[in-house]
């Protein structure tokens, strides 16, 4: 079986972007009739609440490529096609659609916020050269979906997945037209401007004078007070500044409130959970840099009693170890009540560095066996932040006060709730 498994995933990764050309010659056809201001978004971790944060300032002024990041997924937002059910049978009807799409009536907004992942090598190319962006806010580099770029390294392209990672984001860069805005303080980003002609905005953390988050988010700057009704990391202050610098260069009023915003689901999301518990779902993605920054965010948040659920982080290939080893060192500073892990690279890597007596820590290899623990454990009044992959978003499912919340949870589609309910969820 695992035969078959592997060759499916060969075959699947040989035709990636073949398939995907096909869309895109189709909807750069569509750009053409619509000729919108592009703005895109790129970098490791934190695209999605970017986007939302632009949202919330330019409103109705700008189409937002929502749940779509991808080589094939960005096409189809801009030739209007949607998959419903996530399964091969949509396909036929994909292939069938696109040219109608390439000639359709053009979307009304002027302005295109598009988020651009680049998780594999050539996709940010691909896109790049799809989009040509007028403007590109590239705010994170780190290790990413590295496994696949393992063999860029080992073929001594590169020396370093920070290197390969930063170069595939570097061509969205090198194809920015007028503007680009980027976090001064990572140096993979900074390494990569030789490659655009656009005028480069950097920010910097130094500008960054105070922090503090408890049911909201307040970020003091040299410039500015903003007091935000959500969660945000730290790092959100790159994202925040960022949305300041693109409004005055559109010259359109900026609001320090982010009255307007809202969070995507599962990126720190807060729910009332049994036993007058508090949720905390940041259980959306699971990178290096994503992980850290969420666990700092709850190490700042004004709470009595602190558990963790965190699980696995994927696709890191060479790096699984090192990356899990380091995660287990950063859970062993923190001030918590108690710590739950959950899955096998947790299980061997992480908890081995957890050596800490400061509170207690309970492992679990499947996602069902923690969520078992939890609602025969909680004694009530506990906040609970939820981080890591393997189905966590069916852990916190079960664990709502009010069901209805479910439909604020991720990956509600047919083919998720299939897979949670294989694995006992």
């Amino acid at each position: 079986m695992l035969q078959y498994v592997l060759m499916f995933q060969k075959i699947k990764r040989a035709f990636y972007f073949p398939v995907a050309s096909y869309f895109r010659f189709w909807a750069r056809i569509q750009l053409r009739v619509w000729n919108p201001r592009i703005i895109v978004i790129t970098g490791s971790s934190g695209k999605t609440t970017l986007l939302h944060l632009i949202e919330a300032q330019l409103d109705h002024h700008a189409r937002y490529s929502h749940k779509a990041n991808s080589s094939f997924g960005i096409p189809f937002d801009i030739l209007g096609l949607n998959r419903k059910t996530l399964s091969l049978f949509e396909w036929p009807m994909l292939f069938f659609l696109a040219p109608s799409g390439a000639f359709k009536k053009p979307y009304k907004e002027k302005l295109y916020v598009v988020e651009v992942d680049s998780d594999r090598p050539g996709e940010g190319k691909f896109l790049g050269k799809l989009l040509r962006p007028e403007i590109v806010i590239w705010l994170s580099s780190g290790r990413t979906h590295s496994m696949n770029f393992d063999s860029s390294v080992q073929s001594e392209k590169f020396s370093t997945i920070e290197d390969a990672v930063a170069n595939e984001f570097g061509h969205v860069l090198e194809c920015c037209q007028r503007l680009a805005i980027i976090n001064a303080d990572n140096l993979n980003i900074i390494k990569q401007t030789f490659r655009t002609k656009a005028k480069i905005v950097k920010i910097s953390k130094k500008n960054l004078k105070s922090y503090i988050v408890d049911s909201k988010t307040h970020f003091k700057t040299t410039t500015n007070d903003y007091l935000i009704n959500a969660l945000l990391p730290r790092e959100s202050f790159y994202s925040i500044e960022a949305s300041q610098q693109l409004l005055d260069d559109l010259d359109l009023p900026f609001d320090p409130s982010f009255k307007r915003f809202s969070l995507p689901p599962g990126r720190c999301s807060v729910f009332k959970g049994i036993k007058n518990t508090t949720l905390i779902d940041s259980s959306y993605n699971a990178t290096p840099d994503g992980m850290k920054a969420i666990i700092d965010l709850f190490s700042d948040y004004q709470t009595k009693t602190k558990w963790m659920v965190i699980s696995d982080m994927l696709e890191l290939g060479n790096e699984e170890k090192e990356e899990h080893e380091k995660l287990g060192e950063l859970l062993n500073t923190q001030k918590i009540n108690k710590l739950v892990m959950v899955g096998p690279r947790m299980i061997g890597y992480s908890l081995p560095k957890i050596t800490t007596k400061n509170f207690p820590v309970t492992s679990f290899e499947q996602p069902k066996d923690a969520l078992l623990y939890l609602k025969e454990n909680l004694a009530g009044g506990e906040t609970i932040l939820f981080k890591g992959a393997r189905f966590l978003e069916g852990i916190i499912e079960h664990l709502l006060n009010d069901k209805e919340d479910v439909k604020k949870l991720c990956r509600r589609e047919a083919v998720w709730q299939k897979r949670r309910k294989q694995w006992g969820l």
